[in-house]
């Protein structure tokens, strides 16, 4: 909705302003001097007319600038000496929405008509040009044209000002991510690379030897494997600006196979139409099942967990159990990897709970809305 200053919405002002104008307008026509010769009551409804037409002055300024006008050249003719406030209320609004080509037509035609429609009740032409005066001044008119251009210019530096923060803001952005991917990539894929290429040899080598390789062996080199592809594709994301398509719900029956092979019996339940789901709740769920499994593998001491995904028409939510030692008098400590889940799913307006059961064991539940993130 848009707004003025003091948070008014501009709708509102533009009807109060309206309001207050043709008020003035009628207290104005009302106790000044009318010709005997002009209709009273039509005079009464041009001068309500005019001041009420000002509340669309935002939306159609050039029809409200041709109405107020005909508004005042018709009181005028009616015989109601009052000034053309509401023109020059629309004046300024046309000016200020960029119709300056219409606004210094329609102000010629005013300055020329204004002087005939007198002369329709006075009879006078000296009287009838200086009630046209009295009426717009050509100062009044520069002046409110003025002020319309001032406040455009204002708001289209302010507006230029804001486009160049965020060409600003984005540069640097672009500039710390490929700050980013080359410290990951000289400080993390060197190590990586060499866990992954000493894992394989070792498998390689007992295999040739005929003995039985160690569970322990392939998951590291599995771990490895998955290391390097994700790190590959998290420099391509940093380094494309995002265009690498990253993990998602697709994505998760990968990870629990992962995980069953590095010794930990998943499984996995997903339900419900995962084609709504917006790209961004996918990669969060994503991150949530792989930290949740990575925690149960490393700190739990389990042996078997459940990943279950619910997508719901209007909300997302993700279960992940496991059978560990966590109990509600033992629970573990937060590390870094529940805070960047709780992170990733309040970014979204989600709620996660993360804590051991009753009955043992630890749980992670998150529940992610879905019109917030689309």
């Amino acid at each position: 909705m848009n707004t003025g200053r003091f948070g008014v919405p501009a709708g509102a002002a533009d009807g109060v302003i309206a309001v207050g104008v043709a008020a003035a307008l009628l207290v104005t026509g009302v106790s000044g001097q009318q010709s005997a010769t002009g209709p009273a009551p039509l005079g009464h409804g041009l001068l309500v007319a005019g001041g009420l037409a000002l509340a669309a002055r935002r939306r159609a300024p050039v029809p409200v600038l041709a109405v107020t006008g005909l508004c005042a050249v018709g009181y005028q003719a009616a015989g109601f000496d009052v000034p053309a406030v509401a023109y020059l209320f629309a004046v300024y609004a046309a000016v200020r929405a960029g119709h300056r080509t219409a606004t210094i037509v329609a102000s010629v035609v005013m300055l020329a008509a204004l002087p005939l429609a007198a002369l329709v009740s006075l009879h006078d032409t000296g009287e009838a040009f200086a009630r046209a005066r009295g009426a717009l001044e050509l100062a009044w008119l520069i002046a409110a044209g003025a002020a319309g251009e001032a406040l455009r210019q204002a708001e289209r530096r302010a507006d230029e000002a804001e486009r160049t923060r965020e060409e600003t803001a984005r540069r640097r952005a672009d500039e710390e991510r490929l700050y980013i991917a080359r410290e990951l990539h000289d400080s993390l894929t060197h190590q990586i690379s060499v866990i992954k290429l000493q894992s394989e040899v070792a498998v390689h080598v007992a295999r040739k030897r005929g003995e039985q390789v160690p569970e322990a062996l392939l998951a590291i080199q599995e771990a490895g494997r998955e290391a390097a592809r994700e790190l590959r594709a998290t420099l391509e994301a940093l380094r494309d600006d995002g265009t690498a398509p990253p993990p998602g719900l697709d994505d998760l029956p990968g990870l629990v196979e992962r995980a069953g092979r590095a010794g930990l019996e998943a499984s996995l339940t997903i339900e419900g139409r995962r084609e709504d789901v917006p790209a961004a709740v996918s990669r969060t769920v994503y991150r949530i099942v792989q930290e949740a499994l990575t925690n149960t593998a490393r700190h739990a001491a389990a042996a078997t967990a459940s990943v279950r995904v619910d997508c719901r028409p209007d909300v997302l939510a993700v279960r992940v159990d496991d059978d560990g030692g966590a109990t509600p008098d033992a629970a573990p400590v937060p590390g870094v990897g529940l805070l960047g889940m709780r992170e990733r799913v309040t970014a979204l307006g989600g709620r996660l709970r993360a804590e051991p059961r009753d009955g043992g064991g630890f749980t992670v539940r998150a529940e992610l809305p879905l019109d917030r993130a689309s």
